[in-house]
Order: structure tokens, then C-alpha cells, then sequence
């Protein structure tokens, strides 16, 4: 009997390859796509209203490859099974680029066909994880399956209010804003002491736990806050007190031969605008800014910076390279710190006019980052002429 895989590729052997390939795409399509729709050169009937199709497909496309692929990777290393075979990646990728294309077939296809395609990736996925770990009996990282759960469950009342099944409560997409934010302040605490420690001789992060629960609940108070549209001082409390925590962690893990080295630098860039975003959230309380500018800080800054970075360090260490970015890797972190510095910053103290253009030129640094980490990366996820490595990003 031949148990060869039908998808039998190097894309296919592991699910980072797979997944952050996909995710390098998506982040160019889907801003492409964006910046014409946004600028009225491109219209697109399709099954998302237009205020929801961006926000949807950055957070539940491009970032949730970017987290099955860390997630699929990181439960092969702690639970020393095969989470999916090669034919179950090819078939998870495939359910991941049909909830992608599917929406651009409404009026051929019935709504809720579209919709259930796109929402079954996560459950899919959340399946395969929690299949390993109980099998692995490596209980203490079930939260993880938790976590794809719960943001299945934010995509279906997503999905409800456009098939007018029930009124949207609360912000589906600003709640998977949330969800993504507080799991990367959690996921920072263990993270970043492992990769600074690594890449810098002598270092030794200081590891605070009261720290940390203050960080990732205050964190998660500014999400529940914003979400009820409850301002004021209940919601600044715990922005400035994110703020201060996410920053007293920064400089307990912060050694100044960071800035030498690109694949440290780009996640304290992308950590600081988590924590910028917890400043503008406390400004947006009382009406200084608006809400907006801190939810792109968390998106375009934080989630985007941070995704990019964890991406180049993983493919390499994953791989058995020399976990060292490249110069071009390096313009692309420069790249998309300037997208975030003209959808957050800059509209905030230049004139109105200049509004448009800068919206613009983030599309352009964006593009320009995932440009160059494709051009760099296609062939680090495609060959298999290295040897696959254990650890998470090495």
C-alpha cells in the first residue's frame, strides 16, 4: 500500500511554511485590493459590506495564518507528534483560501455557504491542536484551543449580522482586536526573555509574574471597557495602567545591543506600539483622538510590525539557517514601521488635506515590507534542501 502524501511539497511538511507563505500573499492582495477600493478606483461586489471586508480580512486572513502557522508549528515541538500530515495542511490551506475567494462569488453562490466556509477554518484548526494535546496529555496548552474558539465564535456573530440572523451587540471585529492583542501581551512574556537571551551573550531578561497578570488584565480591561462604550475614567484607568505595565516590561527585558540587531529591534518596535496604543486608548477616553488611531496602533503597528518580525525569525530557525535578517529584511521592518507612522502618528499633527496621502503612503510601506519579506522568504518556505529544526524560531 502506498501511503505517499498526495501534496508531497516542501510547503506542505510544516505548518509555518505553509501558513506565513499564505500571509506573506494575503498581506499584499488584500492591501492592494484596499488601497483601490479606499480610493474609489476599484469597485468590488462581494459578500462583505465595505466597512467590514477590510477589517475581516487582515484579522481572520492574513493574522490567523499568521497564527496557524505558529500555532501548528510550536504544538509539533511541544507535543513531539505530527499535528497534521502533509495532506491535512494542504486541505487546511485550501479551507483557509476558499474563505478568502468565496466572498467575491456572491449572487452565484448562497450567502450562508460563504460564510460557513469561512468560518469553519478555526474550528478546523482548533480540532487538529487539541487532537495533539490531549494526546500528548500537554493539558496546560489547551487555552490555546480556547482561544481559536473564542474567536470562531466572534466570526460567527460576524457573520449573523450580515445574514441579518442576529444585531450586532458589540463590535465583532474590534473584539477580535482584543483577543489578538491580549494574546500577544501574554505570549511577550515568555517570548521575547527566550529570543533576547539567545541572540545576546550575557543577557538575563528580568522575568516579573505580578507584572505580567497586571499587564495582561489591564489589557484586557481596556478591550472590555471600549467594547460596552464605556468611557471616561473607567476606561483610562486601565489604558494608563496597560501603558505603564507594557512599558515597565520593555525595559526589564530591554538591553541597548537590541538596536544591532533587526530581528530583536522590529519586536520592541512592534511592543511599543502596543503600548502606544494603550496611551491613544487613554486619550480616546476623554475625546483627544480618536478610538480609531489606537485600534490601528494595535493593528497596523502592533499585530502587523510583530507578525513580520516572528514570521523572518521562525522561518530561519525553523529551517536551520543563521537566524539573521538580511538588509532587505531590514528595509522591510523599516517599511512597515513607516505604514504604521502615517496611519497613526502623522494624521494626528498634519493637516487634513494631507489625510488621504498618508493613508496612501501606509499602503504603499506596507506592500513594500511584505514585497520584500516574499521576495526574501518564498524560497526559505519552499526548499527542503534544510534541515527543519525544533525549537520555536531558535
Amino acid at each position: 500500500m502506498n501511503n505517499k502524501p498526495v501534496f508531497d511539497y516542501p510547503l506542505f511538511s510544516m505548518g509555518f511554511r505553509a501558513f506565513f507563505a499564505l500571509a506573506g500573499l494575503s498581506a499584499l492582495a488584500l492591501i492592494a485590493l484596499w488601497n483601490g477600493v479606499s480610493r474609489g478606483a476599484l469597485h468590488i461586489d462581494q459578500y462583505y459590506p465595505a466597512d467590514i471586508w477590510h477589517g475581516h480580512e487582515m484579522l481572520l486572513g492574513y493574522s490567523v495564518a499568521v497564527l496557524a502557522g505558529f500555532l501548528l508549528t510550536a504544538a509539533k515541538k511541544r507535543t513531539g507528534l505530527n499535528v497534521v500530515s502533509q495532506d491535512q495542511l494542504a486541505a487546511l490551506s485550501f479551507l483557509w483560501i476558499y474563505g478568502r475567494v468565496m466572498p467575491f462569488y456572491a449572487g452565484l453562490l448562497p450567502n450562508w455557504l460563504i460564510a460557513a466556509v469561512d468560518w469553519l477554518f478555526l474550528p478546523v484548526l482548533a480540532g487538529f491542536l487539541a487532537r495533539a494535546i490531549l494526546k500528548s496529555a500537554r493539558y496546560r496548552y489547551l487555552p490555546a484551543v480556547g482561544l481559536l474558539l473564542l474567536m470562531a465564535l466572534t466570526n460567527a456573530l460576524i457573520h449573523a449580522r450580515i445574514l441579518g440572523i442576529l444585531p450586532e451587540a458589540v463590535s465583532g471585529l474590534n473584539l477580535l482586536v482584543g483577543l489578538f492583542v491580549v494574546m500577544i501581551v501574554a505570549v511577550a512574556g515568555f517570548m521575547f526573555p527566550h529570543f533576547i537571551e539567545r541572540a545576546l551573550s550575557g543577557v538575563i531578561c528580568i522575568r516579573n509574574p505580578w507584572l505580567d497578570i497586571v499587564a495582561i488584565g489591564s489589557s484586557a480591561a481596556v478591550f472590555g471597557c471600549y467594547l460596552l462604550n464605556i468611557g471616561g475614567l473607567p476606561l483610562a484607568i486601565p489604558a494608563v495602567a496597560a501603558l505603564l505595565s507594557n512599558l515597565l516590561r520593555i525595559a526589564a527585558w530591554y538591553d541597548r545591543r537590541i538596536w544591532y540587531v533587526p530581528l530583536l529591534w522590529v519586536l520592541f518596535a512592534g511592543y511599543g506600539w502596543l503600548a502606544l496604543g494603550f496611551g491613544l486608548m487613554a486619550l480616546a477616553a476623554y475625546s483627544a483622538v480618536l478610538p480609531s488611531l489606537a485600534i490601528h496602533a494595535f493593528t497596523v503597528g502592533g499585530i502587523g510590525v510583530l507578525s513580520l518580525g516572528v514570521m523572518a525569525r521562525m522561518a530561519l530557525g525553523q529551517t536551520g539557517r543563521v537566524v539573521k535578517a538580511s538588509n532587505l529584511m531590514a528595509l522591510a521592518f523599516l517599511a512597515i514601521n513607516l505604514a504604521a507612522l502615517c496611519r497613526v502618528l502623522f494624521p494626528m499633527v498634519a493637516a487634513d488635506s494631507w489625510y488621504g496621502n498618508l493613508i496612501l503612503i501606509s499602503g504603499y510601506g506596507w506592500l513594500a515590507a511584505f514585497s520584500l519579506f516574499l521576495f526574501q522568504y518564498a524560497p526559505v518556505l519552499a526548499e527542503s534542501n534544510v534541515t527543519e529544526q525544533s525549537g520555536i524560531g531558535k
